[in-house]
């Protein structure tokens, strides 16, 4: 397995709150963990949500007895929420804070994936797919047909997002799982990056690097060279490789 992960605080933005976090070696009944947020919130908020519950996922599922990647994976996303909820009530400076978080863990063929916000997960190999779901206003709306899947990257209100870590007492949180085969490619980003690069492009770039650590390199210069309004957190995983590298 070869993994690469960055983030960059964009063209625009003063505070970097996207956080990304990778580990190859085992977590509690997980035998690795992908995790990349987009913290929103003013003052520092933003930048200690998203950067807690990663931490907290990572401790619940360190210390976590249960046996099943589902369950696990959800009882440490939901943890997060309370801890989140909880720091804010806590502190003035950090009310209304919260994140996105989208997570993964590969067991030999197989990924499980969890998500709440809109950052998001998709496989590239021949093509690109995005295999999560984004939890935003733009989403209901094409889902209920209000709008054209094409007209949603573009609309006024793309940065709404209806579900969120910290955002209510109890949170709603996607989980999904996909067998992997020889030539995949894991992508895992904040809307920094996807809101600022087509899919087609998303796809010609990380197949187009000679490895994972320039193609990751070049989809965050895709984004600043865009506008890069946003901050830019990715993850990318090449799960069968007999090369193991982490960077941050």
């Amino acid at each position: 397995m070869k993994t690469f992960s960055i983030t960059d605080v964009g063209m625009v933005r003063q505070v970097n709150q996207d956080y990304v976090y990778t580990s190859d070696v085992p977590l509690g009944p997980l035998p690795n963990l992908f995790v990349v947020a987009d913290g929103m919130g003013g003052h520092q908020a933003g930048d200690f949500a998203s950067k807690y519950t990663v931490e907290v996922v990572r401790q619940e599922l360190k210390q976590c007895g249960e046996t099943d990647v589902e369950k696990a994976l959800i009882r440490a996303i939901k943890k997060a929420n309370k801890e989140i909820i909880k720091k804010a009530s806590e502190d003035v400076h950090l009310k209304g804070m919260g994140t996105t978080i989208v997570v993964a863990t590969i067991v030999r063929q197989m990924m499980y994936f969890a998500n709440v916000g809109d950052s998001r997960l998709y496989l590239i190999n021949q093509g690109i797919t995005q295999l999560t779901k984004d939890h935003s206003l733009v989403e209901e709306m094409v889902r209920l047909g209000g709008i054209k899947p094409e007209e949603a990257k573009h609309h006024p209100d793309k940065n709404i997002i209806t579900r969120a870590i910290g955002a209510k007492d109890a949170v709603e949180v996607d989980f999904y799982e996909h067998r992997l085969k020889r030539g995949d490619i894991i992508l895992m980003c904040t809307d920094g990056l996807s809101n600022m690069v087509e899919d087609e492009e998303l796809f010609h770039i990380v197949q187009g690097g000679r490895d994972i650590v320039e193609a990751g390199t070049a989809l965050v210069s895709a984004a600043k060279e865009n506008g890069g309004t946003d901050n830019i957190g990715v993850v990318l995983v090449e799960p069968f490789t007999d090369e193991v590298s982490i960077v941050c």
